[in-house]
């Protein structure tokens, strides 16, 4: 693991004991919203339960907050208790997106109410490239455990807070999504295209090797600390198109150290959700 442990490699992973980890398959496809689901019932890490995007990280019925409002507490608390997680156990999180979808979402959401958890570098590509082996169908059934939560709410910003600290300069917006849509000359999912204006762009993939592992540490630090300047890691707001790729970006700034970075949960596409609020088009 690293620093921090927020990342963990697939040989690691492999060599832990089962009873001190729950393994989370959160894989998701835009546009394709069952294909996690299939993916992971051809083939998926050994012991591991399937997180759906939609279902499980999500609730879909909240209005106005973007594509993918947070559940409420109560909510991922019965989540938790159906996986039948307990404490002490780590939680290890894994996609095939490089943790973007929806790993670090997971990750964050964990981290929030206290619960160790990790995110596997790489993700399914890292597990099966080192010829670990898999697993087939549904998920084993599991017995319910009592699972209650405290949410640190400093952690998330909404409206209008957001409001307010766009009014200051030692607040840096920070917006994962791909520089296209950053500027505006594409917006394939959202109703509106360009960026909450002030805000500057940090594409989640540049966390990310060529072989679609995290940077190491001391580079992630040094490529964030220029991006920062003078900011401090607590006065960074993420976001991106609905909340989601947004905590790739605080995973990147955990595993560098850099740590109480908070994240715009309703993004992109709550923003746009209101007709009347502003938007920036261009760099």
């Amino acid at each position: 693991m690293n620093e921090k442990n927020v990342l963990i490699d697939a040989g690691t992973l492999a060599k832990l004991p089962p009873a001190q980890v729950l393994i989370v398959d959160c894989r998701y496809v835009l546009g394709d919203p069952g294909k996690g689901k299939r993916d992971f019932l051809e083939a998926h890490i050994p012991g591991a339960l399937y997180a759906s995007l939609d279902r499980d990280l999500s609730d879909l019925s909240k209005q106005g907050l973007g594509r993918h409002p947070l559940p409420d507490i109560e909510a991922f608390a019965r989540t938790l208790s159906r996986w039948g997680w307990h404490k002490p156990q780590r939680v290890v999180t894994y996609d095939d997106a490089g943790g973007a979808l929806a790993a670090a979402r997971l990750w964050w959401m964990l981290d929030s109410v206290g619960i160790a958890a990790s995110v596997l570098d790489g993700g399914w590509q890292a597990w099966t490239a080192a010829g670990l082996p898999v697993e087939h169908g549904a998920a084993g059934s599991r017995d319910a455990t009592s699972v209650t939560l405290h949410f640190n709410p400093a952690r998330v910003v909404y409206y209008e807070e957001l409001e307010a600290l766009r009014g200051k300069a030692s607040t840096l917006m920070l917006d994962a999504r791909a520089a296209p849509r950053f500027r505006g000359e594409s917006e394939p999912l959202d109703r509106a295209a360009g960026h909450v204006p002030g805000a500057r762009n940090r594409p989640f993939a540049q966390n990310l090797d060529a072989g679609g592992r995290f940077k190491p540490a001391p580079t992630l630090r040094e490529e964030f600390e220029a991006t920062l300047g003078d900011h401090q890691p607590r006065d960074v707001v993420h976001m991106c198109g609905s909340g989601v790729t947004a905590c790739h970006n605080l995973l990147a700034m955990e595993a560098a150290g850099l740590h109480g970075s908070r994240l715009f949960a309703p993004s992109w596409s709550g923003w746009v959700s209101n007709p009347s609020r502003p938007i920036a088009i261009g760099d």
